[in-house]
């Protein structure tokens, strides 16, 4: 005997297959997923097994990575599940606040990864200080980074001796890097990222002299202290000599 073909039967069964498949696929994510790793994070032991060379290193790679288009894959959703708990960052970084230079993409760095203390121009103040002392004695950061960059408005209006508000007195602490740098224009971009690095250069000798707590753990090696130039136009940085 001939069986008829039913449209209606048979799109009845192929709904509860779907709904079964899943089901059961519900059902088994949690022993499935409870075996796998978690994604990338730093960890208080990952921290404690680097030195100040290796997580300079590891900033030095991620820019490497940046400039050449290799960034690594992250799931960014997961690494905020993932860091909720604490976090182990392996450096301090203390930049001007341009928004060209968004720390965790021109190092490659994964959140959790790093300290961003950001204000205009990367001067130093108390609360600077207050922020990498915290980030090194409590924390544990290995490192902490000054980090100018080049056509950075800031050193340009220190250059100039820009008046307004409240950003007169920011840019007062970028004037001795002037001074120190001889004559030149806001127009001449090598004499502006030639103040830049001066302003580094001067940011990294106040953190040693004001701050007793920094200067004792550079002088025991347990932190390194570095500068570095970040070139908004290539988006290599640049770290500078000793």
């Amino acid at each position: 005997m001939k069986t008829s073909f039913n449209p209606i039967v048979l799109t009845i069964r192929l709904v509860f297959f779907a709904f079964a498949v899943s089901a059961s696929a519900v059902a088994q994510t949690p022993a499935e997923t409870a075996g796998k790793k978690g994604p990338a994070v730093q960890t208080a032991e990952s921290q404690a097994a680097l030195t100040p060379a290796s997580a300079l290193e590891k900033l030095k790679k991620g820019n490497a990575r940046f400039v050449e288009k290799n960034m690594r894959s992250r799931d960014w959703v997961a690494k905020v599940s993932a860091t909720a708990g604490g976090q182990y960052p392996f450096a301090a970084i203390l930049a001007c606040m341009d928004s060209r230079a968004p720390l965790e993409i021109i190092f490659d760095q994964g959140i959790g990864d790093v300290f961003g203390i950001r204000i205009a121009g990367n001067i130093v103040n108390e609360d600077e200080l207050g922020s990498m002392e915290y980030a090194t004695k409590v924390v544990g950061v290995k490192v902490l980074v000054v980090l100018g960059h080049t056509s950075c408005g800031a050193v340009k209006g220190a250059i100039d001796d820009a008046k307004l508000g409240n950003l007169t007195g920011l840019l007062a602490k970028i004037r001795p890097a002037v001074a120190a740098s001889g004559p030149g224009s806001s127009k001449d971009e090598a004499y502006v990222t030639k103040v830049a690095q001066a302003n580094v250069s001067q940011a990294m000798k106040e953190i040693r002299e004001k701050s007793p707590t920094i200067k004792e753990q550079l002088d025991a090696g347990t932190i390194g202290l570095v500068g570095a130039i970040y070139d908004v136009s290539t988006g290599k940085v640049t770290f500078l000599p000793d």
